[in-house]
Formats: C-alpha cells, sequence, structure tokens
C-alpha cells in the first residue's frame, strides 16, 4: 500500500515539473490564500490577547474583600461584663500627636485617648476594633476577622481563582533620608505579598523588582515604591534601588520601583497603586503588632467570572467565620466594577447602587471587555473571511492548471488504461497531484504568514500571537483545498474513453 503511493506520489511530481511555469502560478496562488490565512489569525489571537492584557491590567478580573461592611447590625455591645471599662484605663498618649478612638458608654459616645500608633516600638495596648467599634457589622474595618488561612482557603477551595493576597494598608510617612531631615511623603502604605505583582498584569519594575516570597515569609524590612513615591523623594532620573527609606522611624531597604504599561492605569498623585509603597505583610503584622487583615485581594482566571466567584466568596467566608443565616456579614465582597460605582460615595448611596444592581459588573468593566472581545471577534472573522476569498482563488488556480493538464495528458491517460490502468487509479493519480500541490503551497504559505505577522508586529507594535498549531492550520486548509478543487478534474481523466485517447494528438 505503502509502495503504491509513493508510486503515486512521484508520478504526481513529475507532472508538474513538466508545467513549470503553470505550477508556479497554481503554487503561488495557495501561498498567497494560506499566508492570509495564519497572518489573519495571528493578528486576530494578537488582538484578543492585548485586550484581555489591558483588562486585567485594570483589575477587570480584580475581587477584593475587606473587613466589616455597611450594614450595621443591632445596638453596638462592649466585649465582657456590662459597664466593664478596665480597657480604657491607664491608655497613655504618646509624641502628642495621638490617635482618638470612639467608645461607646450606655449609649453615649465619648473620645479616648490613645498612644501613637505609628510607633512600632511602642506596646500595643489599645483595644481591638471590636471592642472600639462594638458590633462588628458596623461599618468597613470594624470587623477583625480576616486571616491569612481565609485566603489560602480562597484559593485552595474555589475552581476559577487564579491569585490571592493578603493585605494590611496603613497611612505612613516616608522619608528619604536616614535622620528624617530630607524630602519626605505622606502616602498609602500596602502590606502584601508576592503574588500581588503577578495579579497587576500592567505592573512593570522600570528598577529592580518585587517583593519575593523569601522576603514575605522571613518577614524582611523591604520597600518597593510607587513611580510617584520614587519621584518625589528621589527625582525621576535617580535609581533609588539599594537605599534606605525611614517608615515609622524603621530603616526599610527599597528593592524596587512599580511602573505600568496599561493605558488603564497611569501613575499619578493621590492614586492607590502608583502614589503607595509595597512591604511584607508579615513585616507590617510583626511591627504594628496586628494579626488580622484589612483586604484579600482575588483574581480570577476568567474576566467573565468574577461575579460569580464573589459571591462562592461570600460563601466560603460566612461558613468559615459561623455567620448565621440572620446575621450579617463581618466582611464585605467588591467585583473591580462594584468599586468603581462606590468610589467617593457616601456609605449609604454606595451600599444602595452595589446592592440594587445584580451583576453591576456588566455595567462597567466586564461589559466593556465583552464588547471589545466581541469586536474583535468580529474583525478577526472578517479577517478570516477575506482570507477565505484568497483560498478560494488559489483552489480555483490549481483546478484550472490540472484540467488543463487533463486535455494535454489525454493519450497518456489512454496508454495507462491500456496498459491495465483502472479509472480509480486515473483519478486517485490527478488527485494526489492536486494535494502535492496545496500541501506544498501550505507549507510556502504558512511560513510566509508568520513572516508577515512577525514583521506587522515589529513595524507597528501590534500584539501577535504565532503557535505551531496555526501552521497546522493552515496545512489542513490547504490540503481541504486539494482535495475540494481536485475532484473534478479527477473525474474528468477517470472518465476518458480509452479508445478514443489513444487516437489523441
Amino acid at each position: 500500500m505503502l509502495q503504491r503511493a509513493l508510486g503515486f506520489a512521484g508520478l504526481a511530481l513529475r507532472s508538474l515539473v513538466r508545467n513549470t511555469l503553470q505550477t508556479a502560478l497554481a503554487l503561488l496562488g495557495v501561498s498567497i490564500g494560506v499566508g492570509a490565512l495564519v497572518t489573519s489569525i495571528g493578528l486576530g489571537r494578537g488582538a484578543r490577547q492585548a485586550i484581555d492584557e489591558q483588562l486585567r491590567a485594570a483589575g477587570a478580573n480584580m475581587i477584593v474583600v475587606t473587613s466589616g461592611n455597611y450594614r450595621p447590625q443591632g445596638e453596638p455591645q462592649q466585649e465582657g461584663a456590662a459597664g466593664d471599662e478596665s480597657w480604657l484605663d491607664d491608655i497613655q498618649g504618646g509624641n502628642g500627636d495621638a490617635a482618638r478612638s470612639v467608645a461607646w458608654n450606655a449609649g453615649a459616645a465619648r473620645l479616648v485617648r490613645v498612644h501613637f500608633e505609628d510607633d512600632p516600638t511602642a506596646m500595643h495596648d489599645h483595644p481591638t476594633a471590636k471592642q472600639r467599634l462594638g458590633d462588628s457589622s458596623a461599618g468597613l474595618g470594624a470587623a477583625a476577622t480576616l486571616t491569612r488561612d481565609d485566603a489560602a482557603a480562597i484559593l485552595s477551595e474555589i475552581p476559577g481563582v487564579q491569585h490571592v493576597a493578603s493585605g494590611v494598608h496603613e497611612n505612613v510617612r516616608v522619608y528619604a533620608r536616614a535622620d528624617e531631615q530630607g524630602p519626605v511623603w505622606f502616602t498609602r502604605l500596602h502590606g502584601t505579598e508576592a503574588d500581588l505583582a503577578v495579579m497587576r498584569t500592567g505592573w512593570t519594575f522600570p528598577r529592580g523588582g518585587f517583593l519575593t516570597q523569601r522576603q514575605v515569609q522571613s518577614g524582611e524590612r523591604v520597600v518597593v515604591l510607587g513611580r510617584v513615591v520614587a519621584d518625589r523623594l528621589f527625582g525621576s532620573a535617580s535609581n533609588p534601588v539599594g537605599q534606605i527609606v525611614k517608615l515609622w522611624h524603621q530603616p526599610f531597604l527599597v528593592t524596587g520601583v512599580l511602573g505600568t504599561r496599561s493605558w488603564a492605569s497611569q501613575p499619578e498623585a493621590g492614586d492607590d497603586q502608583f502614589d503607595a509603597v509595597y512591604v511584607p505583610v508579615t513585616t507590617v503584622q510583626r511591627l504594628l503588632n496586628l494579626s488580622k487583615l484589612n483586604t484579600i485581594t482575588v483574581t480570577t482566571k476568567s474576566v467573565g467570572d468574577t461575579t460569580a466567584i464573589a459571591q462562592q466568596i461570600v460563601a466560603l467566608l460566612r461558613r468559615r467565620h459561623h455567620i448565621g443565616d440572620d446575621a450579617a456579614d463581618d466582611f464585605t465582597v467588591k467585583t473591580q466594577a462594584q468599586q468603581v460605582l462606590g468610589h467617593g460615595l457616601p456609605p449609604q448611596l454606595a451600599r444602595l447602587i452595589t446592592g440594587n444592581l445584580s451583576g453591576v459588573d456588566s455595567l462597567t468593566i466586564a461589559k466593556l471587555g465583552v464588547s471589545m472581545e466581541r469586536a474583535n471577534a468580529t474583525m478577526q472573522w472578517l479577517l478570516v473571511g477575506v482570507a477565505t476569498v484568497s483560498l478560494v482563488v488559489g483552489g480555483v488556480g490549481v483546478m484550472n492548471l490540472l484540467l488543463l493538464s487533463v486535455t494535454q495528458r489525454t493519450r497518456e491517460v489512454g496508454v495507462r488504461m491500456a496498459l491495465g490502468a483502472r479509472r480509480g487509479d486515473v483519478a486517485v493519480q490527478f488527485i494526489v497531484e492536486a494535494l502535492v500541490l496545496s500541501l506544498a503551497g501550505g507549507l510556502l504559505g504558512s511560513v510566509i504568514g508568520v513572516i508577515a505577522v512577525n514583521g506587522l508586529g515589529q513595524v507597528f507594535h501590534w500584539s501577535t500571537v504565532v503557535s505551531p498549531l496555526v501552521g497546522v492550520l493552515g496545512m489542513l486548509a490547504a490540503a481541504l483545498l486539494g482535495l475540494l478543487f481536485g475532484v473534478y478534474p479527477a473525474h474528468r481523466a477517470a472518465r476518458i474513453d480509452s479508445i478514443e485517447a489513444l487516437r489523441h494528438e
């Protein structure tokens, strides 16, 4: 069987070589069609990947779990026996710049002076959030229940979750000099984990890099500066990596500067990403004597699954925190879209908007993502349609060559039939010729398509994706083309009458 197939292939090659110019023109037509197909697929996949990267960079697949919520439940109550205010006694202020906390006593509020919490060397004997604020559902930050174990459970138990990062957030002054006499910048501090850089796909590090797993596990005093902070403290032309800055009067080694490649998120003063500093969450917990988290940041594998996974996170945390069916959550779960709608609004209005708009993601980033993906899919199908027209033109060229070959080789076909060849053998020979011609054109077209995609990507800075699968698809398209457009010429050749063929001049 193999020997027979090789024989047909040899005959096909000899026949094609005899008509060099016609074969070259047909080969060129197939190559252009396959090359156009490979190019359109590579550009379309690249555009889809670019859209997905930009949406992820903007946080479209991000969910943030925050301690506490907007739903007050009942009257605030103190922990311990009624009237017991021993936890308010002998709490001394510090540095003349004390924090203030609200405590409830018999339904009346009064201010209590506590020590300066920005000093990590002080004894943190202040009351807990639950003691100071009473009801654990009284507001954001009122509940101190989120833990790193909760973050680990979200990652391991909910399908579709890609990365999870714990977070503790504070306002902080950053000093550029060890004596605290030089430039200073008041900004936001994020105690976080190494995975946050992977989650924020739009981040870049023009200087140094982000936190490492080892630094987080060991609680090292290292810091990554946002682009705005680095420029304010050291200037835009300086490299602060390796410098020592002061946080809470403690020295921290600068290991990186955070930038962005996303058009959807650019550094500016006052933002929460680039006007900020990042340190290991374990370091913050140790220095400030904290055991709980402010936030847990989650990213999903698919942009369209954020709402469904957010609902699963709510169910998981309610179960882990032993919250009854009639009790309010002691946490808040928000997608990026909900955060956008609620940003800067009073709590009551934010609760009204996010609580009464089901599937709020469909109104903002997720809807934008779906629209952009649909537009990209439409454009890709348009390109594929143009490539298909080119393939059809190439196929017509193959059929034209074979029909001409049938006319020119009528006597040859008659001789073969007189020597015992069957009609099926003649038909197979012409189909093999079509396949050989189409596969050769498909191989050449795949190479042309890959070169075209890479060239367009470099010249116009487009995102492109070329994989071996695209080349295989081009070869399969060429083979199908050969079969479709080789059937009719093969049928014509097989129907030739052997007697008439022998008398053909």
